[in-house]
């Protein structure tokens, strides 16, 4: 009866996409540019406001106050963007300022914009805080409109605390980075298993001991080691655990913005492993859920694979969730097949629609907006 019910509403609910008339695939390319153009010349004046005065304000009230620097010679397809958090925490905000001042000099990379913000708050959550994605996200297009970035070139770093922030933010915005270094950092309440697709560095002190750090990186070291063997293409990691250093690696880090270098941003991935954070997201490269379903999606997951013109979804824990669908992901020309833990659930062609592409441009990567979402219901 239970396997009646799910069939009947996937059956029912995925065809729920609203469309006045289909659309070519370059028909919706052609409209996404447009869309993306019209989005950054309306935030222009923003954006150069917060690059003059060098800080990013959230609705909520908190600044993040930021620096930055300019190296080598600007690509065809933009610049890199380097975001690289300071250490401190749970301290002064002269010891805060010190940190701050410290990671504005520590890396240089051969090309692109380093910048390093300081984090709005002096507590040990300089990087936790729920608005420090959407200061994130602000400080990203800001950069796109002021220094030319390629969206597709956006790299996390940090160093103590801020490899805190690395653990947490790499995990929960992994869609939004091409690649990540943790320095010196500890996880807490991080998980691992949203790096699928993130190309991850690990840099970590032998010594260093305090809170374990040590040891708990020896473990994440252990635990991408396992995943990675597991998925063949998936959890591309570096681990670099120095055994004669304590906190302080003497620069031998620096490596980190070299190898990250290498990688861009793969939005389409062929797998997608997504654990929902207690900063709640509902978008995670080709997958999404309904902002109730986000709110108190705290720990559920979603697993999910591409493989020609069919899409398994093998693994969900949400009532409701959405399949955001490009023509770089698969040939929206042709029928698809979704299958839902083994079970075909659907069969069918579906149309781009031009009210997906306008929910999907926010991002200002072309490869990142969708044409087609299915609406889906597991009828848990």
């Amino acid at each position: 009866m239970m396997t009646r019910l799910i069939q009947f509403l996937f059956l029912m609910l995925p065809y729920v996409c609203v469309y006045a008339q289909e659309l070519s695939a370059e028909a919706a390319v052609t409209l996404a540019d447009s869309l993306i153009a019209a989005e950054q010349t309306q935030y222009r004046q923003q954006a150069e406001q917060q690059w003059l005065q060098k800080q990013i304000v959230h609705p909520g009230g908190a600044v993040m106050k930021f620096e930055y620097k300019v190296f080598g010679e600007k690509p065809a397809t933009g610049r890199s963007l380097f975001i690289s958090m300071h250490g401190g925490g749970n301290a002064t905000q002269e010891i805060n300022d010190n940190q701050w001042a410290n990671q504005i000099d520590l890396y240089s990379p051969k090309e692109g914009v380093y910048v390093a913000p300081r984090a709005p708050t002096n507590s040990w959550m300089l990087w936790h805080e729920d608005f420090i994605d959407d200061l994130f996200d602000e400080l990203i297009k800001t950069a796109i409109i002021m220094e030319g970035v390629d969206p597709a070139k956006v790299y996390l770093m940090g160093y103590s605390a801020g490899g805190d922030g690395v653990y947490q933010l790499a995990t929960r915005m992994a869609d939004r980075w091409a690649a990540a270094a943790m320095m010196a950092g500890h996880p807490n309440d991080a998980r691992v298993d949203n790096l699928r697709n993130l190309p991850f560095a690990l840099f970590m002190g032998g010594l260093d001991s305090a809170y374990h750090r040590n040891r708990v990186a020896e473990g994440w070291a252990g635990k991408l080691d396992s995943l990675q063997q597991a998925d063949n293409g998936g959890y591309v990691h570096a681990s670099h655990i120095y055994p004669q250093y304590g906190h302080w690696m003497e620069q031998a880090d620096t490596m980190a913005v070299d190898w990250m270098a290498r990688y861009t941003n793969q939005p389409n991935p062929d797998k997608i492993v997504w654990i929902q954070d207690d900063r709640p997201h509902q978008r995670f490269y080709w997958l999404g859920v309904p902002p109730e379903e986000a709110e108190h999606g705290r720990g559920k997951k979603i697993v999910a694979t591409i493989s020609g013109q069919t899409i398994s979804i093998l693994e969900n824990d949400y009532k409701a969730f959405y399949i955001y669908l490009n023509d770089a992901l698969v040939d929206l020309d042709q029928p698809l097949t979704v299958l839902y833990k083994g079970m075909q659930v659907m069969h069918g062609r579906f149309y781009r629609d031009r009210l997906v592409i306008e929910e999907t441009v926010d991002r200002w990567d072309n490869l990142q907006v969708a044409s087609v979402r299915l609406n889906m219901s597991s009828g848990n």
